[in-house]
């Protein structure tokens, strides 16, 4: 399709351009705001969790930007600033190019994304006061953006231009299973894996459910593993083992308990996400700037060869003329 070229030298760009120094940053009078990237399973809560940020931005008195990056919802309980759905029509998209609904979310993401450039400078205009967070509500479908070219791209756009973390939603209530709460801990290591940026793990419903277990297991390995005793199937024990090699990956991870429903834990939310921003200055921008530099080298090593190419064409060009 059109857009594979276009994402290409959307990468590019992000490489070569997206990145602002800490001087461009003071030069401009304000910090820059923080973007949350909410991610999560499907029925997670990410939506209605969404709306329960926004409330909270406004009650607290702060500068949020609300983004919707699901074209297929039929309507959201929040009022977004830039919805993917005012631009691309998910239903046509599955009619024009024959597909089906993942197809056509996927697609339609990807359509959205060749002009993600645009969005993120809606973000970066002047306001008085100045944002202070950027909120985007991701697909349902998790792999959608998590595992595509469109994700990466959107991802990408807004780490190099803004502090981003990434709020993975985890339903507490399913997580009460400790099959469901590895498969969802392995989930959230894998996005951390493939995007570099910081993290905070948000037990939503804990108004259902509290995420005190979750907790216990995550700092105490014999906890989760007397909650697998009474299961002697292989999925146990394969649970167990990676319960030990995820080990430091929990201890890395802060992590809060919400509710989308009561409003309850809001405030750690901010005060993580706050924390895991100066995470971002730490490590995610060193790396996106020796990604730059080695970009940078393999495109002047191309020039080079290209050029020492041409000489010689023209060397021997000579040669038979003569």
């Amino acid at each position: 399709m059109f857009f594979w070229g276009y994402i290409r030298h959307a990468v590019f760009r992000i490489e070569f351009y997206g990145i602002m120094s800490d001087k461009e940053c003071s030069d401009s009078g304000h910090e820059k705001p923080t973007v949350l990237l909410v991610i999560g399973m499907a029925g997670s809560g990410k939506t209605s969790l969404i709306h329960r940020i926004q409330t909270h931005i406004e009650e607290n008195e702060k500068e949020g930007y609300i983004l919707n990056l699901d074209p297929a919802v039929l309507k959201v309980p929040y009022e977004p600033n830039v919805d993917i759905r005012d631009t691309v029509n998910y239903k046509n998209v599955m009619k024009q190019y024959n597909l089906g609904p993942n197809g056509g979310i996927l697609t339609a993401l990807n359509l959205f994304a060749t002009r993600f450039d645009q969005v993120v400078a809606l973000c970066e205009k002047p306001r008085d006061p100045p944002l202070q967070y950027v909120i985007a509500d991701t697909p349902g479908q998790i792999e959608i953006f998590t595992w595509s070219a469109s994700g990466a791209i959107i991802s990408e756009a807004f780490a190099s231009e803004f502090p981003t973390v990434i709020a993975y939603v985890v339903d507490t209530p399913r997580c009460s299973s400790p099959q469901t709460f590895i498969a969802n801990m392995l989930q959230a290591c894998s996005i951390i894996y493939k995007t570099r940026l910081p993290m905070v793990l948000v037990f939503n419903k804990i108004d259902v459910c509290h995420h005190s277990f979750a907790t216990e297991w995550m700092k105490d390995f014999d906890a989760f593993a007397s909650a697998l005793d009474a299961d002697p199937s292989f999925s146990a024990s394969f649970s167990r083992s990676l319960s030990l090699v995820l080990e430091e990956f929990y201890e890395n991870i802060p992590h809060v308990g919400v509710s989308a429903a009561t409003g309850e834990g809001m405030s750690d939310l901010f005060k993580t996400a706050d924390r895991c921003r100066e995470e971002y200055k730490k490590e995610y921008l060193p790396y996106l700037e020796e990604r730059k530099k080695a970009r940078q080298y393999a495109e002047d090593a191309k020039k080079q060869s290209d050029l020492e190419k041409l000489q010689h064409d023209i060397k021997n060009a000579s040669i038979f003329s003569e």
